[in-house]
């Protein structure tokens, strides 16, 4: 996929949702020339349609689309911060950043005591044992594709198979899945119709959506408080480090984050890799050759390639002087991971899908700095073992149709994708 530059420097407005529901090639184009003529570009924040809710327009935001920018400000928390919110353009009310970010969108001091017991319960031990369902996962998700698969990739196995994984973590009952599938797809729709009936407000669609995820969440807390078992939800509401413990909210919280960070990371990555090794024949032929030579790069191609998360915000603390460009205190800048992740100074050959690319230093799971993706890991091991087995089992597996995007700026998202075996 080579970028198609259709669109002059003064006509590219980031803010503008007709901008996302171009051809990826004219997208690409077009951070190709924000990257060479202005890194560093100022937007008017969006309008927001559709909804009761006002949410007020600030004074814009600088989008950053160079790798190296977006490494500098990843690299100072103390001036680039995300307690403001890290996944709004706009600036949300302050229960509605902690509804709905969490970790995410927090500083030092909390943001270290958040991530400090959430490590310790998402340790080596418990990620070992997440490892085993993995293999087992895969294998019923794909048989259950193959004898009564409805011929949509993203249903049949790109949604529900990390979904699955992080339910098992959290010790969620299989009762809940379907309700948990929903919620997480209106959390991360911006209001696309595919998720949002039509003259249903997106803003409470959402709302509500967090509300039945806490509340499944705290109820299974609570219960896990008095009956802990081996699950995630149990190491987390029991860790305590240095008497430090996670409130419910911080729990829910959590909770939320994970489907959104864990879940649809791998969802977007498989659902782009199988459109890309359906399109580069060669590289499928490649991991059918070698593919245990290649899984240790495979995984981090695929996400550099879907760069699912396409930004995250920071507002500055202080001046600050980037690349040349004087930002003030409360400005908010924009973190394209998207555009990072086809940095022609950073990697060769940026468009080019290779399977074995190395180095390969991506941002495909958040950039350097204190709030790099805790379960980057994981998600690798997720996106291997599926395609390890999709490749042994149905290596013919490819798309039959382009796939419908999700109509959203901050999730690189696939509705649909028609495949065959």
């Amino acid at each position: 996929m080579q970028p198609t530059e259709v669109l002059a420097l003064e006509e590219i407005d980031l803010s503008d949702m007709e901008f996302w529901r171009r051809p990826y090639p004219e997208r690409e184009g077009a951070f190709a020339t924000l990257r060479r003529e202005r890194p560093i570009a100022h937007f008017e924040d969006p309008l927001l349609e559709g909804s009761v809710i006002e949410m007020p327009r600030g004074n814009g935001y600088w989008a950053l689309t160079r790798h190296r920018d977006l490494a500098e400000v990843s690299r100072t928390p103390q001036v680039f911060l995300s307690g403001p919110g890290a996944v709004s353009l706009l600036d949300l009310p302050p229960e509605m950043v902690e509804y709905f970010s969490g970790m995410i969108s927090t500083d030092n001091p909390r943001h270290a005591r958040l991530r400090r017991i959430v490590a310790n319960a998402f340790n080596p031990r418990t990620v070992r044992a997440v490892e085993a369902s993995i293999e087992r996962l895969a294998d019923e998700i794909i048989e259950r594709a193959r004898t009564s698969g409805t011929g949509d990739f993203i249903t049949d196995l790109a949604a529900p198979f990390p979904l699955e994984i992080i339910c098992t973590m959290m010790g969620v009952p299989e009762s809940e899945y379907p309700t948990v599938l929903s919620c997480s797809n209106v959390i991360l729709s911006n209001g696309d119709p595919a998720y949002i009936p039509e003259g249903a407000d997106p803003i409470l669609a959402v709302l509500e959506a967090g509300a039945t995820l806490t509340a499944l969440m705290e109820e299974l807390g609570k219960y896990r408080v008095d009956q802990p078992v081996d699950d995630l939800t149990s190491a987390l509401v029991n860790a305590e480090i240095e008497s430090e413990k996670l409130t419910q909210q911080e729990l829910a919280s959590f909770f939320v984050l994970l489907l959104a960070a864990g879940n649809e990371t791998t969802r977007t990555a498989l659902a782009h890799s199988l459109v890309a090794l359906s399109d580069h024949p060669d590289q499928r032929r490649r991991l059918l050759e070698d593919f245990a030579g290649l899984q240790a790069t495979m995984a981090d191609e695929m996400v550099r390639w879907a760069s699912p998360v396409i930004w995250m915000r920071r507002t500055l603390a202080t001046d600050y002087t980037l690349a040349g460009v004087e930002l003030a205190a409360g400005d908010k800048v924009v973190l394209f991971y998207n555009s990072a992740n086809r940095d022609e100074e950073v990697f060769d050959d940026p468009f080019v899908f290779d399977v074995g690319r190395t180095p390969n230093d991506h941002y495909g799971f958040g950039a350097p700095g204190p709030h790099f993706c805790l379960g980057a890991h994981l998600a690798r091991r997720e996106i291997t073992v599926m395609w390890r087995e999709l490749l042994a089992r149905v290596p013919a597996i490819h798309a039959t149709e382009p796939p419908v995007k999700l109509q959203s700026n901050f999730i690189n998202g696939v509705v649909r994708l028609g495949y065959d075996f």
